[in-house]
């Protein structure tokens, strides 16, 4: 019998037959290769290294960020040095920042990111080894990643990192989030400690990390490579369905009255949405048949900063009232909480105001395990050849399948 705690291992001897329906499906389901780092299970949850990251969503962020590059968890001297290697890693090169403040400040914070990224990669001395660049910027995106907090909402010059605090910690030391009470900076810390976590890796073929690793198949540098995984992860099916999310509570607040926050508000306000066919955000995934594990692990963060929340008790309203609702429809195949459902509310709640910096958050912690499987993809797959440039196979067809027929026949 499988064990529901751990992610399955092996790989199916008949891996799949292609068929007219597989094509312009998105890949949905075609094995192309393996990952190392996590595993998305429908009917389990996710893991990282084989770990339930719901079991491991309070560790400290380094300590996984180890894992997912070395397999394993640190020794007390290993985690030691990881942190001192880290730490020396982190200072962001001036002229990066100049480069930012160039910019114009009406563009989509992720345009800024991925201008970052892009830039750090002119600044790297590496000559394109992966791993030297992966270190750079797992240690260097929190730094530039404050960076533009501060520059486009002029929050003042940017903060240099401290050696002596931890990864988030250091993170929302470079923030300097204004206005911000000690109190709630420590709540922001702890937020962010299990943000970071949960958002570190996905599988491998979601749309960020598998555009990322499709242009470093091409021997692209790392930079180059998380760039495009960026620009994949800005989109609103991906990474900006974190700030939609976030509009649609506060919508939800608004419709009932932050006075008259009861499931059965709550439940008549939905059944209203759905009978006028409007978007319900927050629910479903593409591959869980069950409740994202994500989610439940940043609603015990928020029962623990910021339980009496409007926008936070919306959410554990909506995960509770919303499934049972979706469940009737039949072809609805996941009614239950995402990631996306919470993290938005909690960011608001420690003084994060602006939900359009969220994709960039996401992708500051989401660059860790893209990084790390083009590592094992480019310097360790087939015995160190690494995977071959992508090259999938299309079907001439002139009118494509407008006319309900896809040519299959003829490999040519």
């Amino acid at each position: 019998m499988a064990d529901a705690t751990k992610p399955s291992t092996a790989a199916p001897e008949t891996l799949l037959t292609m068929t007219k329906e597989n094509l312009e499906s998105g890949l949905r389901g075609v094995p192309v290769g393996y990952c190392t780092t996590s595993a998305v299970e429908a009917d389990k949850g996710l893991f990282y290294v084989g770990n339930p990251v719901e079991a491991i969503g309070h560790r400290d962020p380094e300590e996984v960020i180890y894992l997912l590059l070395h397999k394993q968890w640190p020794t007390a001297d290993q985690r030691a040095a990881f942190s001192r290697e880290l730490a020396a890693r982190a200072t962001v090169e001036p002229g990066v920042f100049e480069s930012l403040k160039a910019l114009p400040r009406h563009g989509h914070p992720m345009k800024w990111f991925i201008h970052a990224i892009n830039v750090l990669g002119m600044f790297s001395t590496s000559k394109g080894d992966y791993r030297t660049d992966c270190m750079d910027l797992i240690a260097k995106i929190p730094t530039v990643t404050a960076a533009i907090f501060r520059l486009r909402d002029a929050w003042g010059a940017p903060i240099a990192p401290r050696s002596d605090l931890g990864y988030m910690e250091n993170f929302v030391h470079m923030l300097g989030v204004p206005g911000l009470s000690a109190p709630q900076n420590a709540k922001l810390v702890k937020l962010m400690r299990v943000f970071e976590v949960a958002h570190l890796d996905h599988g491998g073929g979601n749309l960020s990390t598998f555009t990322g690793k499709t242009v470093a198949s091409g021997k692209a540098d790392m930079y180059e490579s998380i760039l495009a995984a960026m620009a994949g992860l800005a989109g609103p099916l991906h990474g900006r369905a974190n700030q939609e999310c976030l509009e649609f509570i506060n919508e939800c607040v608004a419709s009932v009255g932050a006075a008259n926050l009861t499931a059965e508000a709550v439940r008549v306000m939905i059944q209203k949405k759905l009978d006028a066919k409007q978007v319900v955000y927050g629910f479903g995934h593409a591959v869980l048949r069950v409740e994202d594990p994500r989610a439940r692990l940043l609603r015990t963060v928020g029962e623990d900063i910021c339980p009496d929340f409007p926008l936070f008790k919306m959410v554990k309203l909506l995960a509770e009232v919303v499934p049972p609702i979706l469940k009737s429809n039949p072809k609805i195949s996941n009614p239950y909480p995402n990631v996306d459902s919470a993290s938005g509310a909690l960011l608001q709640a420690c003084g994060l105001i602006e939900p359009e910096y969220y994709t960039v958050l996401f992708g500051m912690s989401r660059t860790v395990g893209i990084a790390a499987q083009i590592v094992y993809e480019r310097c360790e797959a087939r015995g160190g050849k690494g995977v071959p440039i992508m090259r999938p196979k299309y079907f001439y067809s002139p009118s494509g399948t407008a006319n309900g027929e896809a040519i299959i026949a003829g490999s040519g």
